[in-house]
Parts: structure tokens; sequence; C-alpha cells
């Protein structure tokens, strides 16, 4: 098994590139998938966000998401509170489907948060995907309908650019075409299925 560790900055293009990988056969774990998963109603994550957050962070018994958003990224205490009850749970459900995976798999773990929780380690590769920051703000304002200072504090929460280079083994640079990154992505998933065969 080849095991990868995808991250990037919020509207990189994360979610792009492991759709590329998973149409060439790659196994995808998404973290921001798997933390939608672990806060449904009548699981011990949202009890525990209840418990901390109280009420308001509840509408019609789901996860009010955009209200806690507003207090998480307003509040650096709060944001980690919230962090160390589904960080926990998203990785529990992660080694779960990891398990499950065939053994000559590649595996992609997509995990937003990577560098700033401190898991370069854990992988067999570590992939950027890679833009200038003006790039993502525009993508925050178009695809999120952001105000250009709300994309600026959603960026701000996250590791620099510079942090996440450092951390990879390959950078995938999405500041070009769409046709561009695909051409990265069939050159990295020659790398990954030939260090497979190698293993």
């Amino acid at each position: 098994m080849v095991r990868v560790g995808l991250t990037g900055g919020i509207a990189s293009g994360k979610s792009l590139v492991a759709a590329e990988l998973a149409e060439r056969g790659a196994i995808i774990i998404d973290a921001d998938v798997l933390a939608r998963e672990v806060v449904k109603p009548g699981t011990p994550a949202l009890a525990a966000i209840v418990e901390r957050f109280g009420s308001e962070a509840l509408n019609d018994g789901q996860l009010n998401r955009s209200r806690l958003a507003e207090i998480v990224f307003a509040d650096p205490l709060a944001r980690r509170d919230l962090e160390r009850i589904v960080h926990p749970a998203v990785r529990a459900r992660a080694v779960e489907l990891e398990r499950a995976a065939d053994a000559a798999a590649v595996v992609v773990h997509v995990i937003p948060l990577l560098v700033e929780t401190g898991q370069q380690q854990n992988f067999d590769f570590v992939v950027t995907v890679d833009v200038d920051q003006e790039t993502q703000i525009q993508r925050l304002i178009a695809r999120n309908r952001f105000s250009r200072a709300e994309a600026e504090s959603r960026i701000a929460a996250q590791a620099t650019r510079e942090e996440r280079r450092a951390a990879a083994d390959v950078v995938l640079d999405n500041t070009g075409s769409v046709a561009q990154l695909r051409e990265q992505i069939a050159a990295l998933w020659t790398v990954l299925t030939s260090a497979g065969a190698r293993q």
C-alpha cells in the first residue's frame, strides 16, 4: 500500500486532484467528508460539540455549520476546542477505511490541515496543491460568496504556503489551466504506482 497525504490551502484545488486520482484508481479518504460524517445526529462528537458550544451549535438537531464557523474563526481557543473534538473522530474513521482498502492500493488521505496537525511524517508521500493567495481569495469570493475579509481570515487560519511546500514531497502548481494540472497529476500517478511496485 502506498499512503499519500494530500493537502493544500483552502480553494487550492484539492478536490479536483483527489477526483483525478480516484479516476486513476486511488482510494480517496477525504477528511472534510469524514468531518461531516462524524458529527451527524446521534454521534458522540456532535454531543461533545453541543456540550462545549451550547444549543446555538444546532439547527433542527443538525450541526449549525455556519454559526459554528462564525464562532471558531473569531476565537482561536474555540477553534482548538472544536478541533480536539472532531479531529480524533475523523482520524479513527480514516483508519477504519484504510484498513478496508486493498493491500496494494494507493490510498490518498485528503487532509486540509495536514501540516497544521503535524501529520506529514505519517505518509509515504505528502502532496501539496499550491496556488497564490490572491487566486485563493478570488475563488473563495466566487465559490463561497465570502467577502474579501472573510476569505483572508480563512486563509490566515491555515498554514502558510511556505510551510506546506516545505512539508511536501511533491508540489502541484494549480495557478495554470486544468490541463496543466492534469499533466502534473499524471506524472504524480506514475511516481505513486511505481513506488507501489517497488514495495
